[in-house]
């Protein structure tokens, strides 16, 4: 009888995405707040690529990563924001389909994979760096990185096509309303009409591999790095080493442990009422932070700015003494 009770009910083919609706007059403060937000993220990564490609001297792996970085939190951040910016001016009354959330969920799920593994592996490359310096050419070479690079970017879409299997096995017959302000995983499971136990488990197993993984790599990777910077002689060398490391952990710790709370610890009603909150973390503000904290702490980075503003100036007086 519960079966055919749910087989006539008619199957939804949109979701209404709530954002932040319930603030009132403060819906356009936080549109213009996070329209500043994407365009420094996208124009800061924007130009951390332009160094790292028109500088010879930021031809090494770690720039390298550094630049796929950058790209990677751009199309992070635009899988994000501009549908979410659309949602505050709309008021949370803009409907999506059921296939547009998905994939939004999708291509966001598949570089969130992509940036745990970019991160470790960036990690990796500062340990070489500075624990195994005269073996760094050997294990960090070109071919290698590329193969870096190449392998988070298949596992992430590798893993999320899984997902993405699983989740178009789903029904939606009712409510419509995801209280969210992306597509995020469990509150889409919520709104489903049938059996979700198999894709939860599905969405656990892989959050636990995708995120703990890189996340132990990240931290064993650091704690040789300490443990060799403690080793250091200068006093100067270990405060400058110590000062770059800690903004660089502090920033990946936060990313990950934001994910962690979200997809792998148990969904107490405790931890579903701060959800939104956490998502902003891992969704907006790594992407504005990471690659500026990566490279704004970085000499070599700072100097090719420099010299890249310097050249500029030169243009522009050369330009205005023509126009004279």
């Amino acid at each position: 009888m519960a079966e055919t009770e749910q087989d006539n009910r008619t199957e939804i083919t949109k979701f209404n995405l709530l954002g932040f609706v319930g603030l009132g007059e403060l819906q356009f403060p936080l549109f213009y707040l996070f329209l500043v937000i994407y365009i420094v993220t996208v124009v800061g990564n924007i130009l951390i690529i332009l160094l790292v490609v028109t500088h010879p001297h930021l031809h090494t792996p770690m720039y390298f990563f550094l630049g796929n970085l950058s790209f990677l939190e751009i199309c992070y951040s635009s899988s994000i924001l501009p549908m979410m910016l659309s949602n505050l001016i709309y008021g949370g009354r803009k409907p999506i389909s059921v296939t547009g959330c998905m994939m939004q969920y999708y291509f966001f799920a598949i570089l969130a994979v992509a940036e745990c593994c970019l991160l470790g592996i960036m990690s990796y490359d500062r340990y070489v760096a500075i624990c195994k310096p005269l073996h760094y050419t050997m294990l960090m070479n070109s071919r290698i990185c590329l193969q870096f690079i190449v392998g988070s970017w298949i596992h992430g879409l590798f893993v999320m096509s899984i997902v993405l299997y699983f989740m178009y096995q789903l029904k939606f017959c009712g409510p419509t309303e995801i209280d969210h302000f992306f597509c995020e995983l469990n509150p889409i499971l919520k709104l489903a009409c049938n059996d979700t136990h198999l894709i939860e488990i599905v969405t656990i197993f892989i959050s636990a591999i995708c995120i703990l993984v890189p996340f132990f790599w990240t931290l064993e990777s650091y704690i040789f790095i300490i443990s060799t910077i403690l080793k250091m002689p200068s006093v100067s060398g270990r405060k400058k080493a110590f000062s770059t490391c800690s903004s660089h952990l502090m920033v990946v710790s936060i990313f990950y442990s934001t994910l962690m709370i979200v997809y792998i610890l148990p969904k107490t009603d405790g931890l579903r009422n701060i959800n939104k909150v956490l998502s902003l973390f891992y969704t907006i503000l790594t992407p504005l932070f990471n690659p500026m904290i990566y490279s704004l702490r970085n000499r070599e980075v700072k100097e090719a700015l420099r010299k890249a503003v310097a050249k500029l100036c030169t243009i522009g007086r050369m330009h205005h003494c023509n126009l004279l």
